[in-house]
């Protein structure tokens, strides 16, 4: 008989902690003057996003409290609210992502496995005005924090793939990181492609892979390296967050294809840069892991579990598990 291997997959957690939550929820837009421009994004918010971004703490008690044990738990990136858009550069991120990986390292041990994701890092906020990719977040994530660029996990003919996506598709994220830091921002890239291409040559040819990507924007960069591309029939799902519900995932796929907009600012260029390649997306055989929270005009939160044929004789199996608000 098979073995059988269960892998927890959670996403988007964005926990908030004393300080974070002092914020309040609508950091987003609170330096916005302009009531044409506030009561629309405040609209967008409450009503479709989430109202209440900095108290859904207790989301993740309760996906620690329904896990039960896999074998394997994955992160899929966004531990903090990050209401500075900072990332772990700013002390209140980094005090919301340090008390969220205790809990989940006193629950999980050696069993939990993270990827990096835009959160941790810092990205300009939706207006544009604040915020950004730091390189002392990057710091915090791997040397505080202990977070790991690139990981692999062997699961008998199974092999579990973890990626930093804004290191990959990091010209999309150019616009968000300081001139003086990009150099910086390079050479990290260069460092983390190598580990990315070596990892997927060492894939020997009956494994199947499990990649976990946090941001989809990395994919159509990811596509163009040679080494990945010789291993894409190997892939049997990638697993992305960032687009926290269902809705957002599906919105995206119709949009793929889209022309890029560069007139509306940073943000938007980012996002229809994104949609323009999304295409690629359908060769990774993507599968989205929501945010915890889910969306406020669906509440769809919640997370994965994945069983695992240790010899690959069946595929993956995964499973919904629902964390209505």
């Amino acid at each position: 008989m098979s073995r059988r291997c269960t892998v927890a997959i959670l996403s988007d957690i964005h926990y908030a902690g004393p300080a974070e939550q002092a914020i309040g929820d609508h950091y987003d837009f609170a330096g916005v003057k302009n009531p044409f421009v506030r009561w629309p994004l405040q609209f967008f918010r409450d009503f479709a996003w989430l109202k209440h971004a900095t108290r859904q703490n207790g989301q993740l008690d309760r996906a620690l409290a329904t896990a039960g044990e896999p074998d394997h738990v994955v992160v899929n990136g966004d531990l903090a609210c990050d209401c500075s858009s900072l990332g772990l550069a700013d002390a209140a991120t980094l005090e919301s992502a340090s008390e969220c990986l205790h809990k989940l390292r006193t629950r999980f041990g050696d069993r939990l496995h993270l990827t990096i994701g835009d959160h941790e890092l810092g990205k300009l906020s939706l207006l544009g005005e604040r915020g950004g990719l730091r390189l002392e977040s990057w710091r915090r994530a791997v040397e505080e924090l202990d977070l790991k660029p690139c990981w692999k996990i062997e699961v008998g003919n199974y092999a579990l793939i973890g990626v930093a996506s804004n290191l990959i598709g990091l010209s999309a994220y150019e616009r968000d990181a300081l001139p003086d830091e990009m150099p910086g921002w390079e050479k990290l890239r260069t460092t983390h492609m190598a580990e990315v291409r070596a990892t997927f040559d060492s894939l020997k040819p009956h494994q199947r892979v499990l990649l976990f990507c946090h941001d989809p924007t990395a994919l159509p960069y990811l596509w163009r390296e040679e080494s990945v591309r010789r291993k894409l029939g190997q892939i049997e799902q990638t697993i992305i967050g960032h687009l926290h519900s269902k809705l957002i995932f599906w919105k995206s796929r119709v949009l793929a294809g889209m022309p890029v907009i560069r007139f509306l600012g940073g943000n938007v260029q980012r996002m229809t840069t994104a949609l323009n390649e999304a295409r690629k997306w359908k060769e990774f055989k993507v599968r989205l892991c929501p945010a915890l929270a889910g969306i406020e005009l669906l509440n769809d939160g919640g997370f994965l579990t994945v069983k695992l044929d240790a010899e690959a004789r069946e595929s993956a199996q995964f499973q919904f598990h629902p964390l209505r608000r």
